[in-house]
């Protein structure tokens, strides 16, 4: 196998001083703000959370917006204790002036998670690129799922130059980000884990985000060159946005992306 990539087997970390690392009290737990939702959906979010909670994370705000006011079930108000109601554009996503909402929020936690259910939204778009392109906020640990990747594309030079920006993305989200920077190499779905793993490996040695894809039942992460891959058969759980929730979960703990995110898939 090549150098700059690791197999990790199911419940077997390759780094396990990380595993034994994680923090056991919550109030030394750390920060996580989840983001996403739009009028007609928010159960990703709310299942974000709970699976935020139960991975560990010490205090979780979750940002949605405010269309949805009307249409939260009282269990899901009350099952989070920080939920912040931000402002909504014309469509039911979040605003341009929910930008200072986001500042804050990455202020008080250093983590988020753009968890996605945004819709195709133009002015969430403009929103998460004016964000994102904020230096002041470089060093906050940001993770992009779903399609809260596929707003981001059209600005896909800039949010690959993030040092601790990590997109969990499918294939085709993949192709669409190595199209818009005119990356020379082909990725395709034919391609099997070793290609791609070089690929990503190549991929990630010119740009500073790190990349979280599933594909051929392999869970694999990327970043400054290195690789890991998980074997992995239950492609609901990328889907659904579980997968990105541990990542973002973990990177709140460690600071090594390749590190934590490999063991967040430990107990999968």
């Amino acid at each position: 196998m090549n150098d700059y990539w690791r197999k990790q087997q199911p419940g077997k970390p390759i780094y396990d001083d990380v595993l034994w690392s994680k923090p056991e009290r919550r109030d030394q737990s750390g920060r996580l703000t989840i983001i996403g939702g739009n009028s007609r959906g928010f159960w990703s979010v709310a299942s974000a959370y709970q699976v935020a909670k139960r991975t560990g994370v010490g205090d979780i705000r979750v940002i949605m917006p405010d269309a949805l006011k009307a249409k939260l079930p009282a269990q899901v108000r009350l099952q989070m204790d920080d939920l912040v109601l931000v402002p909504s554009n014309p469509s039911g996503g979040l605003a341009l002036a929910a930008q200072k909402n986001l500042n804050v929020a990455a202020s008080w936690s250093g983590n988020l998670l753009f968890i996605g259910d945004n819709g195709a939204n133009s002015e969430t778009a403009q929103l998460l690129q004016k964000f994102l392109s904020d230096p002041d906020y470089f060093d906050t640990s940001t993770t992009l799922a779903r399609d809260a990747v596929d707003l981001i594309v059209y600005d896909a030079e800039s949010i690959l130059a993030r040092p601790r920006c990590c997109l969990v993305v499918s294939l085709a989200q993949l192709q669409k980000l190595a199209r818009a920077v005119y990356y020379p190499r082909m990725i395709t779905f034919s391609q099997g884990v070793k290609q791609v793993a070089e690929t990503l490996h190549k991929f990630t040695t010119t740009y500073a985000a790190t990349i979280v894809l599933f594909h051929d039942n392999n869970l694999i992460v990327a970043h400054d060159g290195v690789v890991v891959s998980q074997r992995f058969d239950e492609p609901m759980r990328v889907w659904n946005g579980e997968i990105a929730t541990r990542v973002a979960s973990w990177l709140v703990w460690q600071r090594n992306p390749v590190k934590a995110i490999a063991t967040s898939w430990v107990e999968l």
